[in-house]
């Protein structure tokens, strides 16, 4: 079921989490920002974390004021494989005609994943189901899934609610590395719709 409001005139997608908790994460190919084809395979061993991108999402920018890269720096930091993932269609909001254009606004923002994913045919997006800008997943290092849904538990597109957020994928990643179970597993997630090419 889809709940859809306007916060501050910007379009909010709400859904549930659709894919298997505990189970092997989707596998996938896709080419990186610079022209590298990268697998979920080639990490195994890591965690990794997904996140869905539009540079033009107001829930993303929310989070590009210096939250996301904040996470982003910290996880690396930590050995963390941290993929972003734009699967915006051409023509779409979003929409990264190649790497040199994805890496400018990379720079510009600050952002600090291991690297960005091309997915302009929503084949990655498609396979984890992803609905949201953004939509996090965390994978474990076994290869599976042991979170999906919301970065965290202020759906809105205000800088200001960060601070009294609830990070749920900071929380997923903190419950891995002290070798605990993840407390929440699933949140629903909150942005704009991913810009598939058949939307």
């Amino acid at each position: 079921m889809i709940t859809r409001r306007l916060i501050a005139s910007a379009p909010l997608v709400v859904l549930a989490p659709s894919l298997a908790l505990a189970a092997a994460a989707p596998a996938f190919t896709a080419r990186d920002i610079d022209g590298k084809t990268r697998s979920l395979a080639e990490f195994k061993g890591k965690t990794v974390v997904l996140e869905w991108v539009n540079e033009g999402c107001p829930y993303v920018k929310k989070h590009y004021s210096g939250n996301m890269q904040g996470l982003q720096q910290a996880a690396t930091a930590d050995g963390v494989v941290w993929l972003s993932v734009a699967s915006s269609a051409p023509g779409k909001q979003g929409y990264f005609a190649d790497g040199a254009q994805a890496r400018t606004w990379m720079s510009a923002k600050g952002a600090k994943p291991t690297t960005l994913l091309l997915d302009p045919e929503g084949v990655v997006a498609t396979a984890y189901k992803a609905k949201t800008t953004p939509h996090m997943y965390v994978i474990d290092p076994a290869g599976q899934l042991v979170y999906q849904g919301a970065i965290d538990d202020k759906p809105s597109n205000k800088v200001e609610d960060i601070a009294t957020a609830k990070n749920y994928v900071a929380a997923a990643l903190s419950d891995l590395k002290a070798g605990r179970k993840v407390a929440v597993p699933a949140s629903q997630p909150y942005g704009c719709a991913v810009k598939y090419k058949d939307a």
